[in-house]
């Protein structure tokens, strides 16, 4: 009889635990005792309804609690429905909190709508009252005089709430900032006044008015570094000058090319002239032959000309011997 029961209780202990332990995580009776400690009204039929409509408790009661301990005013279907759209409760809830206590106008519907749209609502409140120093690569940007000249800068932004929808980030005032320092360097006549006026270039990017359409408003823009680079100048010069001196060494061999044609040319041409003298004499005895033989030219004006002929073959050779006389005797002293 004991032992019977002993099992019978031992069974109705299990069987009372389990429905305790069912009960009590159907019913988070602990968060709802939690809750009217603290202040939040909300009853455990609405909590089970959340269990229903598979939100979990916690995730919403807890937010509310430090909404109402801080002041808000915040009710629990504006919780939930942000939870139910994909948003992170806690999150906008620390948001509200730190807006409020910075004096900062912050609404619930404002700060559902950034955390929905993918940006840190918190990170926002929190850089509006603690502003952020984002530091650019290093830019270079080249003078009038040629020197290149290489800067870093240090901007100062604050977050802009009411533009953090649809505002532009981070990159976009990297970018502006540098699009500023090359336009600032390049307008300076020389590398030297960048140098001796950094803050030329603060001003002058600083005027521009670079925050429009981001998320951020700039406070200020300081020169971390700046640094002399290359004479890009000299080396342009000095590609020019090397690319004007192909181009010249092209036209020249061209132009010698042109010659070695026009040189050949002329020799063909010269060849082609002897070739017509050689057939031209070669007509010289065929001519006096019919000269002699039509009578128009004489015995005596044939013997005549075999004569000067001669005479002038002579001549030629006397010539030639002298001026080889003239070559071998050695100079004078």
């Amino acid at each position: 009889m004991m032992e019977a029961s002993m099992i019978t209780f031992l069974l109705i202990a299990v069987v009372v635990i389990i429905v305790l332990s069912v009960f009590f995580s159907f019913f988070p009776v602990m968060l709802w005792v939690s809750a009217w400690a603290s202040g939040v009204r909300i009853s455990i039929i609405t909590l089970v309804a959340m269990r229903l409509r598979r939100v979990t408790p916690s995730r919403i009661v807890n937010p509310l609690i430090k909404a109402t301990k801080a002041g808000l005013g915040l009710n629990i279907n504006q919780l939930e429905s942000h939870y139910l759209a994909g948003g992170n409760v806690d999150r906008v809830v620390n948001a509200l909190i730190a807006a409020q206590r910075a004096d900062i106008p912050l609404e619930f519907t404002r700060a559902a709508a950034i955390d929905l749209a993918g940006r840190d609502v918190l990170l926002a409140v929190q850089m509006s009252v603690n502003p952020r120093v984002i530091e650019t690569p290093i830019v270079a940007a080249v003078a009038k005089n040629g020197i290149e000249v290489k800067v870093k800068a240090r901007v100062t932004v604050r977050a802009n709430i009411d533009r953090l929808v649809g505002g532009a980030g981070e990159e976009t005032i990297i970018a502006r900032v540098g699009e500023g320092i090359v336009t600032t360097v390049g307008s300076s006549d020389s590398h030297k006044d960048v140098l001796e006026n950094p803050d030329s270039i603060s001003r002058t990017v600083l005027s521009k008015g670079l925050d429009s359409g981001t998320a951020f408003e700039i406070l200020s823009i300081d020169i971390a570094d700046i640094d002399v680079g290359k004479n890009i100048g000299a080396y342009l010069q000095t590609e020019q000058a090397e690319a004007d001196k192909r181009i010249a060494q092209a036209k020249a061999e061209e132009r010698r090319a042109m010659a070695v044609a026009h040189e050949q040319e002329m020799k063909a041409r010269v060849v082609e002239m002897k070739a017509l003298v050689v057939e031209s004499e070669s007509q010289v005895p065929l001519a006096m032959a019919e000269a002699l033989r039509s009578g128009k030219l004489g015995v005596m004006d044939y013997m005549n000309l075999k004569n000067i002929e001669a005479d002038t073959q002579m001549r030629g050779s006397l010539g030639k011997l002298n001026d080889g006389d003239d070559n071998s005797r050695p100079p004078h002293k």
